[in-house]
């Protein structure tokens, strides 16, 4: 499997959010399938808000709370201090498509050597130590950093979360091939519900 790697787009520019509209995101797939591999409750909601995306050329509104704007600050120093724990550079990119179709995509905090893919999370500290305690990929991202391994092709992606004054938290996952699997499934299904619904509503207008 081949990776298409956009390089040339910097996250969280207008070019973007725009590539990004009506494309299904690693980073909401929860919205289609649980972490055990199971249809979600969501996914209705997230195939119509896709829908609509396609349609008006705009993107939903989303909810950013401070601590998630301060933690899209902070993603550069955790970057960093990724780079210097591990000596390697993290390489920036746009998007992964998994295909040419482009059908999906996944939006990493980083790649390196193009072997394996990085998701960066600062935290609140009670958070932190909630983490930390568990000794694991917090549950709220298992789907996400699963779907940015099948859509990416690789065999692991590294987990990091920070919040200051506390120590890092460092997973490092393997590929769940049975959940990829299932994830796969799920994906096609959805993919081909959102291109019907799509079609439906434009020959509304």
């Amino acid at each position: 499997m081949t990776m298409i790697l956009r390089t040339d787009i910097l996250q969280g520019s207008p070019e973007w959010h725009n590539i990004k509209l009506g494309v299904p995101s690693a980073s909401k797939m929860d919205c289609i399938i649980t972490p055990g591999g199971k249809p979600s409750k969501q996914k209705e909601g997230y195939l119509y808000t896709l829908a609509a995306e396609r349609i008006s050329g705009m993107s939903a509104p989303s909810y950013q709370s401070q601590v998630m704007a301060d933690g899209l600050e902070k993603e550069a120093k955790s970057r960093l201090l990724y780079e210097l724990m591990f000596d390697v550079e993290v390489e920036q990119v746009g998007v992964i498509y998994q295909t040419k179709e482009q059908k999906y995509l996944a939006s990493p905090d980083g790649i390196i050597n193009r072997e394996y893919g990085l998701e960066l999370k600062n935290v609140l500290p009670k958070t932190q130590v909630k983490y930390l305690l568990d000794g694991k990929l917090p549950y709220e991202y298992i789907v996400q950093v699963q779907a940015s391994i099948f859509i990416s092709g690789f065999s692991r992606w590294d987990f990091m979360s920070v919040a200051g004054g506390l120590p890092p938290l460092i997973i490092r996952v393997q590929r769940d091939d049975k959940f990829c699997a299932a994830l796969k499934v799920e994906l096609e299904s959805f993919c081909e519900e959102l291109d019907r619904v799509t079609d439906k509503l434009r020959a509304l207008t």
